[in-house]
């Protein structure tokens, strides 16, 4: 495509050549033989293409052409009129006159062989690759098409853009540019010319020095996007394969402020394998051209890229592109764009990393008979592992083995070679995509400008066209999906305007919707159970393949979507089915569609990549779940709700949110397209270019512009181009529009070929043509005439010159005769001599002597007339002031005296003038002062804030880690202390054994009683069970009444919608003649419509079947849960009571080995035992008894749930089956009901166009009768008069005495008409003075209303600003702050109770050393075994630590998850604002549900609690081990089968969920076309409603234009003094309002001094705690001093441990007493195992503390999203405090071994060690008192800071609320002052228009008066006359 023109220096050259037709152009083709009414084109089969000929003859539908002499037969419809040679390379083939494909296809021919590759189609701009480059993209060319419109220059991209720039500037609309078309058609370079264009034109200026502009980072995005998103394919050496949409940002003055970009479909397949002539993508082989030095060595790499196989499958190198070059500018535009020098190597490192798995995917060997895969060869295993920052061996385990999760535990799965292949390339394609997504990401980060404001933005769409291959797969049909919605869209939109202007310039024409003709397509993919619902659904079911889906696909779709067809085989013998598109029809093969779409990966391998050390592969896999140890409890809930994104969900989003983003923008569009397939300048494919204009929808265009008026001209052009035509009838019409209507009507055009609009002419396609034709035949005629008359007169010229030369000949012929003649007479000689002397012959010389003489006089005159004006001047001037001398001297010295008074009182005004001056000059400095002053308080509060800022959240950083140590700490008091509880019972135990043996007998006496109770108990719960039961089929019946109450209310609304229908046809009645027509569609639509009810409420009745099921399956799983939750207690509990009998048994064989009498006990408690065993059998016998019923009741209710949801299946595929039926049906009477539809529609626009004209039309007779009124009052007040005129006419001609009177009368009558007129002129003269005068006030006064209102709204988002952070940092101060300085007291007064707590501890150490060196002469040859048991515990301790650590990082994790769990949590607060109406109608029945269930929670917990006795109870009572073990294998066999129970009743579930969410899609997709058509229906009524208001807007002008009268002017003038007034009264409440703000402008001030008085006060006590804090920490490094001391005191023990050892000899005979020690220690032993078994347990118990710690996380996810960005930069802290919180650990794990020993010691020391022990009790929970006392107080602050911030909130919605409400009001008034405008605007027109009729009137009064005149001379001379003849 049209690249760069390299230029070495000088200026650009000129682009004219290549963007304009030349003038010889022009002539040329003016040449080409043309009949207008003979040149045809006709279809060559040979290339595709079209060839010009002559028509011949004409039979029929068949007609002769004559093409290069060869005689040749077509159909009519194949041959197509050319047109003249006037249109040829038009500019915009829009206008073309013939739009045919072959006179498309002949314009873009004839544009391209003459180097003019772009044109213009209408809103199309088509750019033809021109294969070389042009100098059409420099700055020069831009400097054409800057500022101005697309028709004032040229075809070009740069038009495009420039357009769009236009649009958002003068609209404020949003603008998006489309550019599609095949590979190699030049998308991206257009697209990159287009940027560079804004880049250039747009250029924001501002830049710090050393820093990259905007501009710059912006097309710096190229290198890096083309190196990973560019490949060689077969047309292209540098194919984009992803779709991109650029917005590129401007703020309000046009500038750019930023851009960013979206991606759509990486080719991901081209990854793996490439074909043989073409190439993957660029970045590899940029990355082995050592373009970068050190890259190989850090990426692993070898100098060959032969080695890797997975991008040398192809082509390696190609010669248009310099692969080094290419990295140098990559490598560049990464620094360029703000990348790290670790970022950029980790994007390389990864994707040097996929070359690497290319050559795994070879090493894997199959072992054994299983075939399974293993590695012989790990090298490049290795490198794999050190790029991603991974374990090697462990990869390799999971890439043979898998890891799946089965139930509750993790099972590992063998691997084939090809699935262990498969699985690497998997994951090589997703860290390639998720890399490159991320490189995005990072360009939109770094080309966003936070400093610059964003308004508008023009968006770039660079995405594939239509896409018909011999082979179609899954890419195909996505981005032919994609192109169908691009041209729906475009077709919309570009007959929208065009309908638009037809509305606009008063056509008669029916709007048509052109884009409902792709719909069918588009709902075939989207609609319910469509090919893309059919896709997703078989995506979800694992056993699903593509044979299934093929299947499913012909079963629901062909037959019923008439664009799904059975494949073509010709192309593809292998395609599965065909889509009819708007281009062609297209085969598709769905082979390995499923897979693709699920795009599966290896889950353990994921957690490895995301647990690894490259940073940048863990956030390409952070939004992955990965494959966690445990999974939380919410998870399964939250991926059952969501389930796996597949592809082309993912895919289908992105594009509804393109659609949404393109129907809110301004398009425009450019079609790229290929001219040939050989890459030839010049050359022209026919058949090529035509497939691509019916793909890119050129065609489809045109086909739109057809049906319409195409040819569109301005009445000025018309009338100058075809005036000829009818000159006459144009120079007597009116206008314009009245001449080309002469002009149309004058050649008997057909008015349906043509329509007069108001300020156009518009043709049908082909009649501009025709016009050409009637021209030139007029022209022919015309020049025939003037050439008859040129050749008439050159001919009388001629015979003119013929007949002036024979005279000049008779002329010569005399003279010669008389100069003979005279040559011989001597007086003519002497007359010749004496001639030249005479006077009379030289007046010629005399004239020009005076003639010099005059022009020189008036020449001077000038200057003398100056001169003597200024000398007069002078002369003037000195004689008064010689008159005012002498006046003086005259007048005296008092004329001196009042000049000198004059002087002083100027003197006097001129110094205070200058005082006011001075007084104001002070006033300015000191408000500039006091400017200047509150300036830098300013800064310095915004520094102070900042400052602020930073400590606050440093305080919070260490209020969030002391409150994490104060909870590991309390975690840390809570164990120590229920060990020494633990301890304490066991010691009391211990003693009370021997005394609790006299009451064991009553004791299991009453403990047979309880048991009976319990039994009782058991037996009313289950009672209570079958009330809850029964409660549920009561709650299910209230559902059903319901239900009938909403079938009734239904009813009823169909009764409201009956009565409306009824209402509109009696409206319709009134037009008698459609009346029978109306009743007949009304029929029919009723019938229909019942139909479509029928249809609706078998939907409700199935939506609400399923809702049932879906309550009842939501019970089934909360009881499943309750059991299994009671399961666990119940195991818990068992292992708990089997340590402490085993505890127990032992204790009793050392108590029974003692003495003899408890030997006898031990019978009888063996006695008592077995039939206590005996009963406990038999309540077990029971208990099995009533659970076997309990799950015989849940089997029933599964069998029953079963079998409704097996017959509402067969209902559903009843009434799927109805509804195809009801389809068809409704398919075949689809058009008739459209047809009435529309009729139906016209009727009611006109009916309620009528109504609103007849509405409109009453009004305006009253007003009419009104008139008429005033009218017949004038009238009879008229006839009056001319009842006494006629009346005074006759006595005048009865008598002459009552003519005087008369004329006197009508003097009287003239006087006071012409005073009533003078009076109306002063009234019109005042009237427009005050008109005047009020403008000018008010333009004042609104001026000072917006500058007020500017100043109030700056200065209110001052305040609030200022004030929302004062009170924000007050509130954080006195919240955090305060908390802060008591949590560190707290602190360090525990750090001094520890301190004193260790120095008993050293003390009790330095004790405990005395007496172990006294015992360690005791002990001998046991060493050896005490120091393995001790290694064992040690071991188990490294465990437990262990454990601990696994424990901190699964929090770490879980930690980093709250931010993706923030972000699903906002999605998933979208989706709950969907189902909320849902939530609703559920809430009744979740209310009870949720009752009963904690009902029946509480009793199960009672009986758990119950149980838990009864088990504690018997372990009193010392059961045997082997009566345990009994027990645990009955209770194993149990669990087996509840295991077995609960995985069939979890399979049925997952069956029904799975049924569920089959209806939740389709229910979706019911809900998406209801809306979608219900939107529809609203643009239709909006247009029709836009339609009749310009209807109804012309009539009530017309009509007010004709009834305004000079009354309605008076009214005007009253009300605009009273709007006036009101506008005053407003601008006074705006003055007081300001005001008012001022004051508290000046209160916020004062409270801002207040609060920076309480900022230093709480800086001086942050010092006063900063110093506590290093007095805390001094007193720690003395207590590590210690710590020291007390670990060399171990040293010195375990020197005296090796003196022992050397003295072991000497302790031979100490070895029986040893051997009771040995009994007793091994007793230790066995304690020491039940303690490490609690510590197990407990934590178990801190895991489920830390699960639940986070659900309450989850609750807390809002406030984590606010302080997400804190928390990042409180990372590293955390991190140094966890280091710290470790060693801490392990000083706590080395005081917890010695207090263990400590406990061994005080156990054989005694009651000492013990007392010592309890006061450690009390300590320890008068310390937890104080904890929770102050914890509590820390809530009490923490709630007291909420209540604060509501308060807060709560006043800043209200400042926004009246801020809102001030600025309504200030639209109003401006609206008001519009209205007024207008007005007075009015009022001018009525005042002209009554001084018109004054005028006339005035003209009649005269005429009148001249009659009047007239008549008195007329009887003046009867009277004369009459005298004469009575004399």
């Amino acid at each position: 495509m049209p690249g760069h023109i390299k230029k070495s220096s000088g200026p650009d050259p000129d682009p004219s050549p290549w963007l304009c037709v030349s003038p010889e152009l022009k002539e040329k083709n003016k040449l080409k033989p043309y009949d207008p009414k003979k040149s045809v084109w006709v279809v060559n089969k040979a290339d595709g293409g079209y060839l010009e000929g002559l028509l011949e003859s004409k039979d029929g539908a068949k007609v002769t052409v004559n093409v290069n002499g060869e005689m040749k037969v077509y159909k009519e419809d194949q041959v197509c009129q050319v047109n003249p040679p006037k249109f040829d390379c038009s500019d915009d083939m829009a206008n073309l006159t013939f739009l045919g494909d072959a006179c498309v296809l002949w314009n873009s021919t004839i544009r391209y062989v003459n180097q003019l590759i772009y044109t213009y189609s209408g809103l199309f701009c088509i750019a033809i690759n021109p294969y070389k480059r042009f100098p059409i993209y420099t700055l020069r060319t831009m400097e054409i098409y800057v500022g101005r419109r697309r028709n004032e220059c040229p075809p070009h991209i740069f038009a495009i853009a420039e357009g769009a720039y236009q649009g958002m500037m003068n609209s404020g609309m949003n603008q998006s540019i489309l550019i599609t078309g095949e590979s190699g058609a030049g998308k991206t370079e257009n697209t990159k010319k287009v940027i560079s264009y804004f880049a250039t034109i747009c250029s924001s200026g501002k830049r710090k020095e050393g820093e990259v502009s905007l501009e710059d980072k912006i097309v710096q995005t190229n290198p890096v996007l083309e190196a990973w998103g560019n490949a060689k394919t077969v047309r292209n050496d540098n194919s984009s394969r992803f779709g991109k949409f650029i917005r590129i940002h401007f703020n309000a003055s046009g500038k750019l402020s930023g851009a960013d970009m979206v991606v759509y479909l990486l080719e991901k397949s081209r990854l793996t394998y490439q074909q043989p002539l073409e190439r993957c993508y660029h970045a590899f082989y940029n990355i082995m051209s050592d373009a970068v030095p050190d890259l190989k060595e850090k990426c692993l790499l070898t100098d060959n890229i032969l080695d890797y196989w997975y991008v040398s499958q192809g082509k390696i190198t190609v010669p248009s592109i310099d692969d080094k070059e290419d990295m140098q500018f990559a490598d560049e535009a990464f620094d360029i764009l703000g990348f790290t020098k670790e970022e950029k190597y980790d994007v390389y490192k990864n994707t040097a990393c996929m070359m690497h798995m290319g050559n795994m995917t070879k090493d894997f060997v199959p072992v054994g008979k299983e075939e399974q895969a293993e590695i012989k060869d790990d090298t490049n295993s290795i490198k794999v592992a050190t790029l991603a920052g991974i374990d090697p061996e462990w990869m390799i385990n999971y890439f043979c083995k898998p890891k799946l999760k089965v139930g509750t535990e993790w099972v590992s799965k063998g691997s084939s070679c090809s699935n262990a292949a498969n699985s690497v390339a998997g994951i090589a394609r997703a860290i390639y995509e998720r890399t490159f997504r991320l490189v995005v990401d990072k360009c939109n980060e770094t080309l966003i400008d936070p400093t610059m404001k964003k308004v508008q933005y023009i968006g770039v769409l660079d995405i594939a066209g239509f896409e018909i291959f011999d082979y179609n797969g899954f890419e195909q049909i996505c981005i032919n999906y994609v192109n169908e919605k691009l041209q729906q869209f475009f077709n919309s939109h570009m007959f929208t305007l065009e309908q638009e202007e037809y509305v606009r310039e008063g056509l008669d024409w029916a709007n048509v919707d052109f884009g409902m003709d792709l719909q069918k397509c588009i709902d075939m993919f989207e609609k319910p159970m469509g090919l893309l619902a059919v896709f997703e659904e078989e995506s979800l079911f694992p056993k699903a393949t593509d044979q299934t889906f093929c299947e499913k696909l012909h079963s629901n779709l062909l037959g019923k979507w008439p664009n799904f067809a059975k494949p073509n085989p010709r192309p593809d013998p292998d395609a599965h089915f065909a889509v009819i598109h708007y281009a062609a029809t297209v085969s598709y093969n769905l082979t390995n569609w499923l897979e693709k779409n699920k795009d599966p990966l290896n889950d353990t391998i994921v957690e490895m990549i995301k647990n690894g050390s490259n940073s940048l592969m863990i956030q390409c896999f952070a939004d992955h779940p990965g494959q966690p140890l445990e999974t939380p409890k919410d998870d399964g809930g939250r991926k059952k709700k969501g389930g796996g994104k597949t592809v082309s969900s993912y895919f289908k989003g992105q594009l509804d949110d393109l659609m949404t983003t393109l129907y809110k923008t301004e398009p425009h569009f450019i079609r790229c397209v290929v001219p040939n397939t050989h890459k030839q300048p010049g050359g022209v494919e026919p058949g090529l270019i035509m497939h691509q204009y019916q793909c890119n929808g050129v065609l489809a265009g045109i086909a739109i512009c057809r049906k319409g008026f195409p040819n569109k001209m301005i009445y000025a052009e018309f009338k100058a181009r075809y005036n000829i035509l009818a000159a006459k009838l144009v120079a007597k019409a009116k206008n314009d529009k009245a001449a080309a209507g002469a002009v149309l009507e004058s050649i008997n055009l057909d008015k349906e070929k043509y329509r007069l609009g108001h300020t156009k002419v518009f043709f049908r396609a082909g009649i501009l043509g025709f016009m050409e034709e009637v021209r030139e035949d007029k022209i022919g005629s015309v020049l025939a005439w003037l050439q008859s008359g040129a050749r008439g007169k050159a001919s009388r010229m001629a015979f003119k010159k013929l007949q002036d030369q024979k005279l000049a000949l008779y002329c010569c012929q005399r003279t010669i005769r008389n100069f003979r003649i005279g040559k011989t007479w001597l007086w003519w000689q002497i007359w010749s001599a004496i001639k030249p002397h005479l006077k009379c012959t030289q007046f010629g010389k005399y004239k020009e002597e005076f003639e010099q003489k005059i022009a020189l006089a008036e020449a001077n005159i000038d200057k003398a007339i100056a001169d003597r004006q200024k000398v007069q001047a002078i002369h003037d001037n000195l004689l008064s002031q010689k008159n005012e001398v002498s006046l003086a001297l005259t007048s005296g010295g008092s004329a001196v005296q009042d000049i000198i008074d004059k002087a002083v009182r100027v003197e006097n005004i001129a110094n205070d003038i200058q005082k006011q001056v001075a007084e104001v000059k002070k006033r300015i400095k000191a408000e500039e002062e006091q400017k200047s002053s509150i300036e830098d308080q300013m800064r310095k509060v915004e520094s102070q804030i900042n400052q602020l800022q930073s400590e606050v959240s440093t305080l919070e950083r260490q209020l969030e880690n002391s409150e994490q140590e104060r909870s590991d700490k309390d975690d840390q008091i809570r164990t120590l202390k229920d060990e020494i509880a633990h301890q304490a019972d066991m010691l009391a135990k211990l003693g009370k054994e021997k005394k609790s043996g006299i009451d064991f007998r009553q004791k299991v006496e009453e403990d047979i009683q309880t048991m009976d109770d319990k039994c009782n108990h058991l037996s009313r719960v289950k009672g209570k069970l079958e009330q809850a039961l029964d409660e549920a089929e009561d709650a299910l019946e209230r559902e059903k009444k319901s239900k009938n109450d909403v079938e009734k209310l239904k009813r009823k609304c169909e009764g409201d919608f009956k009565l409306t229908q009824e209402a509109v046809v009696d409206l319709e009645r009134v037009k008698a003649e459609l009346a029978q027509t109306l009743a007949r569609k009304e029929k029919e639509y009723s019938a229909l419509s019942a139909k479509i009810e029928d249809e609706g409420s078998l939907g409700s009745k199935y939506q609400k079947q399923i809702k049932e099921l879906q309550g009842r399956l939501e019970e089934l799983d909360e009881e499943l849960n309750i059991e299994r939750s009671n399961r666990a207690k119940a195991e818990k509990s068992r292992s708990i009571l089997k340590k402490d009998i085993e505890d127990i048994a032992a204790r009793l064989e050392e108590a029974g080995a003692n003495t003899g009498t408890q030997v006898e006990l031990n019978k009888k408690r063996e006695g008592e035992l077995s039939r206590l065993k005996c009963e406990l059998e038999e309540l077990n016998i029971a208990h099995e008894g009533t659970l076997a019923a309990l799950r015989m009741k849940h089997n029933n209710t599964m069998s029953d749930l079963g079998e409704n949801i097996d017959s509402l299946n067969s209902s559903k595929v009843k009434a799927e089956k109805d509804k195809s039926g009801l389809e068809r049906d409704l398919a075949d009477s689809r058009a008739s009901l459209e047809d009435a539809v529309k009729s139906r529609a016209e009727l009611e626009r006109t009916g309620k166009l009528l109504q609103g004209s007849i509405a409109e039309s009453h009004t305006k007779l009253d007003e009419l009768a009104r008139a008429m009124n005033e009218a017949d009052s004038t009238k009879k007040r008229l006839t009056v008069e001319n009842q006494d005129l006629s009346r005074q006419i006759e006595e005048l001609e009865n008598a002459l005495a009552n003519m005087n009177k008369s004329k006197v009368s009508l003097a009287t009558q003239l006087e006071d008409t012409k005073r009533l007129s003078e009076s109306e002129s002063k009234d019109r003269s005042s009237l427009l003075t005050k008109y005047k005068h009020m403008t000018t006030e008010f333009e004042t006064y609104r001026e000072k209303i917006e500058n007020e209102h500017l100043k109030k709204s700056d200065a209110l988002k001052s305040l609030s600003k200022a004030q929302a952070e004062i009170q924000l940092w007050r509130s954080r101060y006195e919240t955090e702050g305060m908390g802060r300085v008591e949590e560190l007291e707290g602190n360090n007064s525990k750090l001094r109770s520890r301190i004193t707590e260790a120095e008993e501890t050293i003390d009790s150490l330095q004790t405990k050393l005395a007496n172990i060196e006294k015992s360690k002469q005791r002990i001998g040859e046991d060493l050896d075994e005490i120091s393995m048991e001790y290694e064992r515990v040690h071991a188990a301790a490294l465990i437990t630590e262990k454990r601990g650590k696994n424990f901190d990082k699964v929090l770490g994790e879980w930690q980093a998850k709250a931010s993706d769990i923030a972000c699903e949590v906002e999605a998933s607060n979208n989706e709950c604002r969907n189902y909320s109406s849902e939530l609703y109608r559920v809430k009744a029945s979740h209310d009870e549900a949720t009752e009963q269930l904690d009902i029946v929670k509480r009793e199960n917990k009672n009986l758990a609690d119950e149980i838990k006795d009864l088990l504690d109870q018997l372990g009193d009572g010392g059961r045997s081990i082997h009566d345990l073990d009994k027990q645990r294998r009955r209770l194993e066999v149990e669990k087996e089968e509840l295991q077995s129970a609960l995985e069939e009743a979890e399979g049925a579930l997952e069956q029904e969920e799975n049924k569920v969410l089959r209806a939740q899609l389709e229910l979706g997709q019911v809900r998406q076309e209801i809306d979608r058509r219900l939107a529809e229906k609203d643009e239709e009524f909006l247009n029709t409603r836009k339609n009749h208001d310009r209807a109804m807007d012309s009539l009530n002008a017309s009509l007010e234009a004709e009834q305004k009268a000079k009354g309605e002017a008076l009214r005007i003038k009253k009300k605009l003094e009273g709007d006036i007034n009101e506008l005053e009264i407003a601008l006074d409440h705006a003055n007081k309002a300001n005001s008012e703000g001022m004051k508290t402008i000046k209160r916020y001030q004062s409270q801002l001094r207040e609060s920076l008085q309480g900022l230093e006060n709480e800086s001086r006590i942050r010092q006063q705690i900063a110093e506590q804090v290093g007095i805390a920490e001094r007193k720690a490094a003395a207590l590590s001093a210690e710590m020291e001391e007390s670990r060399a005191l171990l040293d010195s023990a375990e020197r005296g441990k090796r003196q022992l050892e050397a003295e072991l000899a000497d302790t031979r005979n100490s070895v029986n007493e040893m051997q009771s020690i040995n009994s007793k220690e091994i007793a230790v032993k066995r304690a020491l195992e039940g303690n490490l078994h609690t510590i197990q347990a407990e934590i178990d118990s801190l895991l489920q503390a830390a699960k639940s710690s986070e659900e309450k996380g989850k609750r807390a996810m809002v406030d984590a999203a606010r302080l997400a960005d804190e928390l990042r930069a409180e990372q590293d802290h955390s991190a140094a405090e966890s280091r710290i919180k470790r060693s801490l650990e392990t000083q706590l794990g080395e005081l917890e071994t010695k207090l263990t020993e400590a406990e061994e010691n005080a156990i054989r020391c005694g009651k000492s060690a013990l007392s010592r022990l309890e006061t450690k009790v009390r300590e320890l929970e008068q310390e937890l008192g104080c904890t929770q006392v102050r914890t509590s107080e820390n809530m009490k602050g923490f709630q007291k800071t909420e209540r604060k911030i509501k308060e807060l909130l709560f006043q800043q919605e209200e400042d926004k609320k009246n801020q809102d409400k001030m600025s309504e009001i200030a639209n109003k008034l401006q609206q008001k002052i519009k209205v007024y405008k207008q007005q007075i605007e009015e009022a001018e027109e009525i005042a002209a228009l009554n001084l018109a009729k004054f005028r006339k009137a005035q003209q009649d009064f005269e005429e009148n008066e001249e009659r009047v005149k007239l008549a008195d001379e007329a009887m003046y001379s009867l009277r004369m006359n009459r005298g004469s003849s009575l004399l």
